[in-house]
């Protein structure tokens, strides 16, 4: 606790968005074959740093075969909420989430990112016990706890009862509970995110684990049981008002990303496929009289290419489909990323009018059958997949791996470590940046990012912007 706000919490996103620049990143570490422990990489991103680019510091955890995957802050600026905030607590705790294991490690960052340590294990039984549910997969603060997204429900194979969401204490970090009161017909999981102030929360849905855990299924994918519905709640009443298909073809609704001031409402959601063409696409939902609607915005194509550069999976298609699987929405709402990690492009969309997302810049880096070098001379392998924007939008950073099954199923030769920078032009248009490349232990794959003095993100501002 502190006697005052932490100062990297800001009750607006302009407010944030002239906060001092980051000087250091957490980045996850896994290990792709459960050889070796996963674990926290800092790396050092000031530019004027002689250790730029570089890991100065990072946090082994004891067990093995967890597989990290997303993981976020104890607290954040959604604690400046009036309605049940707790304003003195400190962004101070990353809460790291075992995707496989069900297990949860704190870590602990007073005294500076080289400073960070283990501060508490949960242990999967923990979890298990209070919330019937496993596979725990994002992270976010509320004004009054830690939300904790599931992929798994109970039993072995996660499929006993539907996953959810549930609720830890930002303090002790203990299981509280599920957050779901009526879940309505929600039967899959994946990412959630709110508009506090409006009192509504997002939710969307990915795979249950016998569809994702062991790689993709192909039948599953064909036959279109991945999810694809958009998921509406009143937050605080825990209740499901509305859920919006998006069609049976749009397989696998990823990330969602409202806009960070509250006045707006409507925000985005990635696709990752559509089954009948390849396309990817982004989707943007808005609330009008009370009801929420979704409407496709814009499409990314699939590239043809030989079967020979091709892994056995897209080989009858002689295609690279673009693969969306993150999105991220600049603090000033004006400029939305995609990460195509099939086809290995990030995509920059201008979308100040939210119903046209315009393409405003692209890079190319790895894919299937590009394979494109950085233009540092770094062999980059896989595509861009989780990606982290500054604070004044100036840069974007992001990884290369996607989940392990899964990158082994995509890119057959391997996807070792990587994290990369682009710079952003003034009015748009992204740029690699050529000295930028962080190189990773032997062994270790690379997932999320977050930045030092809050990743804000994935922040919930309480506030509008002047």
């Amino acid at each position: 606790m502190t006697l005052r706000p932490d100062p990297t919490f800001h009750a607006t996103a302009k407010l944030a968005m002239q906060a001092p620049v980051e000087n250091f990143a957490y980045t996850l570490m896994l290990s792709a074959d459960f050889s070796q422990p996963d674990g926290l990489a800092i790396v050092d991103v000031n530019p004027e740093s002689k250790d730029c680019g570089k890991i100065v510091h990072s946090v082994t955890m004891p067990n093995k075969g967890d597989e990290f995957h997303h993981f976020g802050w104890n607290a954040c600026s959604s604690a400046l909420s009036p309605l049940n905030g707790h304003p003195f607590l400190e962004r101070r705790f990353l809460i790291i989430p075992g995707m496989r294991s069900s297990r949860i490690y704190v870590v602990d960052t007073k005294g500076g990112p080289t400073k960070a340590k283990i501060h508490k294990i949960i242990e999967p039984e923990e979890v298990f016990a209070k919330t019937g549910y496993s596979r725990p997969h994002t992270i976010h603060c509320g004004p009054e706890g830690i939300y904790v997204s599931t992929l798994g429900g109970g039993g072995p194979d996660g499929t006993d009862g539907p996953p959810g969401i549930f609720v830890m204490d930002c303090q002790t970090f203990d299981v509280i509970g599920r957050y779901e009161i009526d879940r309505g017909p929600q039967n899959k999981q994946y990412d959630f995110w709110w508009n506090l102030p409006r009192d509504y929360m997002v939710s969307s849905e990915w795979a249950l684990p016998p569809q994702f855990e062991n790689g993709i299924v192909p039948e599953d994918l064909l036959s279109n049981k991945y999810g694809h519905r958009v998921h509406f709640w009143n937050l605080r009443e825990r209740r499901n008002v509305q859920t919006i298909d998006l069609g049976a073809n749009h397989q696998m609704a990823l990330e969602v990303r409202p806009a960070h001031d509250p006045v707006k409402e409507y925000g985005f959601v990635g696709v990752v496929v559509d089954t009948t063409n390849l396309e990817g696409s982004i989707w943007t939902w808005w609330r009008e009289d009370g009801k929420f609607h979704c409407e496709k915005t814009a499409t990314i194509p699939p590239e043809a290419a030989a079967k020979d550069d091709l892994p056995p999976l897209l080989q009858g298609f002689e295609a690279v489909p673009p693969l969306v699987s993150d999105i991220d929405l600049s603090l000033d709402d004006r400029f939305l990323y995609a990460s195509c990690w099939g086809t290995g492009e990030m995509r920059q969309y201008d979308v100040t009018d939210p119903m046209k997302p315009r393409l405003a810049g692209s890079v190319h880096i790895g894919g299937i059958a590009r394979k494109t070098k950085h233009p540092g001379g770094g062999d980059y392998r896989g595509g861009p997949q989780m990606v982290e924007i500054s604070r004044d939008g100036k840069r974007v950073y992001w990884t290369n791996s996607l989940y392990s099954t899964w990158d082994d199923q995509f890119y057959t030769g391997g996807i070792p470590a990587a994290m990369v920078k682009a710079n952003v032009g003034e009015n748009g248009g992204i740029t690699l940046d050529k000295d930028f490349y962080v190189k990773f232990p032997e062994g270790y794959r690379s997932h999320q990012i977050r930045l030092e003095g809050g990743d804000c993100s994935t922040d919930s501002f309480c506030y509008p912007s002047v």
